[in-house]
């Protein structure tokens, strides 16, 4: 017996997918006050599954166990001093070399890097890093749907956001403005100064999308990221359009890498292998030297272009902008934790980004262990509170999954190309269709319980009845016969099966390594009553086969009628 039945004893689970994520698609106060929290010497399974299920691209039950003798700060020490693990760019390096070896004029392409970032989302053992890494594509966005991004310049940026994942956020800033693939895909690459004779502008691109999107926002914020208003109860812009236009002056002057610099490399001549994956660096005779005002402050008017000096000028001053401690904390959270923190919980990540208790503002890892071991995050009550959460994008759902139960590539090489389609995941790793994510931090459904709760779920902005159909039919495939090329991604349900002739005992290990037991007694009883009516044959005439492949069947009924309902789809 196949599993293609899942789809009709879904439904009753599915259809209410929109309807629940209405009533709970974010955080809350839920845990009140209070900074981090001391995790105790022996966790829950369902504490530490609900960790990981944070901090990691999904949990798998040797992680769990193993975490409940340690606790949750040794463990981030320990995945924070972890070296970084294998390159993205290395691994395309080598399959253009395998893949030339067939055809000459072959190159690699985003398949490549979906090959790369597969692998290491469900097998490196450097979890949080990976996280962390891309909860910042999803800030610092660069994409594959610019038809001139390089998929070699794009993997040395992803690399890039994994070597800063836990340094400081000023350096990440530079790493990000100087590398070539921000400078094509947010056009600030060989972008001149200004010529009154001509009437060209620099580009704005960057110097507006680095503020709005990157680090400061739209308006003025209080440390706990709510927003500072006026005297008439308005919000306070942060920039001006007179702010972007003089920034983008700043970001004048940078083209691509050479060895020889020249007017024809500014240009784009010569590029080569190097100069799609190393910081771009300055050709002074292009760079704006007039008075640059932005942000309060002034970079003055001079006959000696300095790119380097104003470039840091600048960054120095977004850096030290307020706004960057709530605004990036929030996001952070945001991604990792819960759509709606509460206030307090903003204030207390923020005073870390601000101070890490050693006076260094910026620290990206204190920050990260900040949102993961805050009151909020850690109190479980708060998983009942019904605005407590997110909704789990499809990406970390499909490694959930495969983390849970084992999943391996056939060949090696973990094929799974574009699953951006709205009939598959409606998402692939960066990727996304904008510069603004796959999904708006502020984003609010229309006509919700929450939008009229004033709360706010991201990931809906790509939930609609085609994506929801799409994501059952692709996990559909998945957990059946695998995925990717040839299927070539596979599940291993050995475990499953050996317990699945027990319909409860079945459903509460899936429930135990997907939802940290918080599925609901109700959904519970419903999935029993599904495996208990795929029968298990006996009699004489029936084979260890027939046997194996009814307890596998269970076994993928219990995880499919999970991972398309709600308790597995609100990250709680």
């Amino acid at each position: 017996m196949q599993i293609r039945f899942m789809k009709v004893a879904s439904a009753a689970l599915c259809l209410g997918l929109l309807s629940a994520c209405g009533g709970g698609g974010g955080g809350g106060d839920a845990g009140g006050g209070g900074g981090g929290v001391t995790t105790p010497s022996q966790a829950s399974a369902a504490e530490t599954s609900r960790f990981l299920i944070q901090s990691t691209f999904g949990p798998n039950e040797t992680e769990i166990e193993a975490l409940r003798t340690s606790s949750f700060n040794a463990w981030i020490t320990a995945q924070q001093a972890l070296p970084l693990g294998p390159l993205a760019l290395d691994y395309l390096n080598t399959r253009r070399t395998e893949i030339r070896a067939a055809n000459p004029q072959a190159d690699v392409s985003a398949n490549q890097f979906y090959e790369y970032f597969w692998r290491e989302a469900v097998t490196a053992p450097d979890q949080l890093r990976q996280r962390t890494r891309f909860a910042l594509s999803q800030i610092f966005v660069i994409s594959f749907a610019d038809p001139q991004m390089n998929a070699r310049g794009l993997a040395s940026y992803y690399d890039m956001l994994g070597r800063n994942a836990f340094g400081n956020y000023r350096q990440l800033l530079e790493d990000v403005t100087l590398h070539p693939m921000m400078g094509v895909y947010l056009t600030h690459m060989a972008n001149q100064k200004e010529d009154p004779n001509t009437g060209r502008s620099p580009d704005e691109n960057y110097a507006r999308e680095v503020m709005q999107l990157m680090s400061i926002g739209l308006f003025e914020l209080n440390n706990d990221g709510t927003l500072k208003l006026d005297a008439s109860g308005n919000p306070i812009p942060t920039y001006t359009a007179a702010d972007i236009s003089a920034l983008a002056k700043v970001f004048t002057g940078f083209s691509w890498y050479a060895a020889t610099p020249t007017n024809s490399t500014f240009a784009g001549s010569g590029r080569n292998d190097a100069s799609f994956v190393t910081p771009m660096i300055a050709y002074p005779n292009f760079h704006s030297i007039s008075e640059k005002r932005f942000l309060g402050k002034v970079i003055p008017a001079t006959t000696t272009p300095d790119p380097a000096g104003d470039l840091r000028f600048a960054l120095d001053t977004i850096f030290n902008h307020p706004n960057v401690g709530p605004f990036i904390s929030r996001q952070l959270i945001q991604r990792m934790v819960t759509s709606n923190p509460s206030p307090a919980y903003v204030n207390r990540v923020a005073n870390v980004f601000n101070n890490n208790g050693s006076g260094v503002r910026g620290d990206l890892g204190a920050v990260v262990r900040a949102v993961l071991m805050d009151s909020e995050a850690r109190n479980m009550s708060a998983g009942v509170d019904a605005n407590f959460g997110k909704i789990r994008e499809p990406i970390i759902r499909m490694t959930g999954v495969m983390r849970a139960f084992g999943a391996t590539s056939t060949n090696g090489l973990w094929p799974i190309n574009s699953t951006s389609a709205s009939t598959s995941l409606g998402q692939s790793p960066m990727a996304s269709p904008s510069v603004f994510n796959f999904f708006r931090p502020g984003y609010s459904p229309p006509n919700t319980k929450i939008g009229a709760l004033g709360l706010v779920a991201p990931e809906m902005q790509i939930v609609d009845e085609v994506t929801v159909a799409g994501y059952m039919n692709t996990m559909q495939t998945a957990i059946n016969t695998g995925i990717g090329t040839s299927s070539d991604v596979r599940l291993n349900l050995t475990k499953e099966m050996a317990v699945a002739s027990d319909p409860a005992a079945l459903v509460d290990r899936v429930n135990y390594l997907l939802t940290y037991g918080n599925m609901t007694s109700a959904r519970r009883q419903q999935i029993i009553d599904a495996v208990t009516a795929v029968a298990i044959p006996s009699g004489t005439n029936v084979t260890q086969a027939q046997i194996d492949a009814a307890l596998l069947n269970r076994s993928k009924l219990a995880v499919y009628l999970t991972v398309v309902s709600p308790d597995y789809i609100l990250q709680r």
